[in-house]
């Protein structure tokens, strides 16, 4: 556990059954003060500790023996689907990195692979799920980010949007970078200009 729990920007589950490795990752990403880490060398470990407390990040080993990173994936995915899968292993293929990127994994890491990659890549994470913010800077995020996808879409500028809505472009503007919620009526509008229902574009989030 990091020195200041107020420095812990994510919480970390490594799953390797190559143990110099494990304690390696683990204790690097501890020195960063910047995770809170837990290591385990089998799936069974893993899924317990997930039942109790659901990591932001899971590095994952594709070649552990027995155990087949393919199925722990699949089922890290299917019953924690926001869980952040990076894939870590030994054996890296074109082949494996269109299938697992098919599951929803974030990256891939092939070793060996530097401390510098390993850096960027949980940077990258951090950013994309918005890890270490709060639920409310998450969700005005994530709910700019639909907004814009949909925009972006039609092929809409922000004036048009604006036109649709009887929003100013200042107002859906803020909405897309995340700067404000929408409100109710906003939402609404929002909505109808997309021919959605305000409970789609909210399912589509992903929060």
């Amino acid at each position: 556990m990091p020195e200041s729990a107020s420095s812990v920007i994510a919480s970390i589950a490594i799953l390797d059954d190559d143990t110099d490795f494990r304690t390696y990752l683990e204790d690097f990403l501890k020195d960063e003060k910047l995770y809170e880490v837990s290591a385990f060398a089998t799936p069974r470990d893993l899924f317990a500790h997930c039942e109790e407390h659901v990591p932001d990040v899971v590095l994952l080993d594709m070649k552990m023996g027995e155990a087949s990173g393919d199925k722990v994936l699949e089922q890290l995915i299917t019953r924690w689907p926001v869980l952040c899968v990076i894939i870590v292993t030994g054996y890296p293929s074109l082949e494996d990195m269109r299938t697992t990127f098919k599951l929803k994994v974030f990256d891939y890491l092939a070793k060996p692979f530097s401390l510098a990659q390993l850096r960027q890549v949980l940077k990258n994470a951090v950013d994309a799920y918005g890890l270490g913010k709060s639920p409310q800077d998450r969700l005005r995020e994530r709910l700019g980010h639909s907004i814009k996808m949909l925009r972006v879409e039609r092929d809409w500028s922000l004036k048009d949007l604006a036109t649709q809505t009887k929003l100013s472009v200042s107002q859906i503007s803020a909405i897309e970078r995340g700067t404000n919620l929408p409100s109710i009526e906003s939402l609404l509008a929002i909505s109808k200009a997309f021919d959605k229902k305000p409970s789609e574009i909210l399912l589509g989030i992903d929060f």
